[in-house]
């Protein structure tokens, strides 16, 4: 009898992730057997997880915190263009007995703004925060055509060195990047859409951003999700944006990317949408 396929999220902790009912949801579309399993790996032994987990004929990994910038590192030799530009990993496989891996968060980011007909081509983004979740996203949103992207950090110089590094490495996109301190954000930024890439959300805590810079044609994305309405969608709700979103589409998106690059299909990712949104809202009566 054939053994399944075997892949994993791996993360610590990750007992909270909902990669198995995602990946699952994906292989019923294609009537593709497969395991996919969480590893809460200890943080000291991250490498010898992994390579346990191929050497036991695993196919692939999805990974997540702590663990992508050392994922980034064992995969120096077969990375992606995305993961590169992101410096970190999200997705690792073996080919021809070498393990690769991309970041797919950026594009699963822009598959959602796509899907929910917010601005991206042509549009000016406030891109809050300047730690990893905002470095995997910058190529993608400028690969779909942005306009400007400010870059905003309690701290403008992190800000300023993600820039930095960025543009040293692609110089052509200077004219399309500023950076700035969140007290430094004004209402002449007039953004078309607002990025939350922080975790405020996950300390239910409103980003110090003026009122002002909210309105009835702004839109607002956070990059976090739960079952309600986090903080930063609240904020921009009460300042006056109409259309607001979490990121629980960018999630389903980014791991709908993995599944492609693993199995070379494209799952549909708005039925598994739909799915994960209703297991949250029912965990809450």
């Amino acid at each position: 009898m054939t053994q399944p396929l075997s892949f994993a999220v791996i993360g610590h902790p990750v007992a909270h992730s909902r990669s198995p009912q995602i990946h699952m949801a994906f292989a019923a579309q294609f009537g593709i057997t497969l395991v996919y399993e969480r590893i809460d790996s200890p943080v000291a032994d991250f490498e010898a997880t992994v390579e346990r987990f191929f050497n036991q004929s695993g196919r692939g990994l999805n990974v997540t915190v702590p663990f992508k910038e050392r994922a980034y590192v064992m995969a120096q030799a077969q990375l992606s263009a995305r993961a590169r530009d992101a410096g970190a990993v999200n997705t690792l496989w073996l080919d021809d007995g070498q393990l690769h891996g991309c970041n797919t968060d950026g594009v699963g980011l822009v598959a959602d703004l796509t899907r929910l007909e917010m601005p991206v081509r042509g549009a000016r983004i406030l891109l809050v925060g300047a730690g990893g979740a905002a470095r995997g996203v910058l190529g993608p949103l400028l690969d779909a055509g942005v306009t400007h992207i400010l870059v905003a950090n309690r701290t403008a110089s992190r800000a300023q060195s993600l820039l930095d590094a960025w543009t040293q490495a692609h110089p052509q996109d200077a004219d399309r990047l500023q950076a700035a301190g969140l007290d430094q954000v004004a209402d002449d930024a007039a953004p078309d859409l607002i990025i939350n890439a922080t975790s405020s959300s996950l300390q239910d805590e409103k980003l110090p951003l003026p009122a002002s810079l909210f309105g009835p044609q702004v839109r607002a994305y956070d990059m976090m999700y739960g079952d309600k309405p986090t903080s930063f969608m609240q904020q921009a709700q009460q300042a006056g944006s109409h259309q607001v979103a979490d990121g629980l589409g960018m999630l389903v998106g980014q791991a709908g990317e993995s599944f492609r690059i693993w199995h070379g299909c494209q799952p549909r990712i708005e039925p598994v949408i739909d799915q994960i949104r209703t297991q949250l809202k029912a965990s809450v009566r």
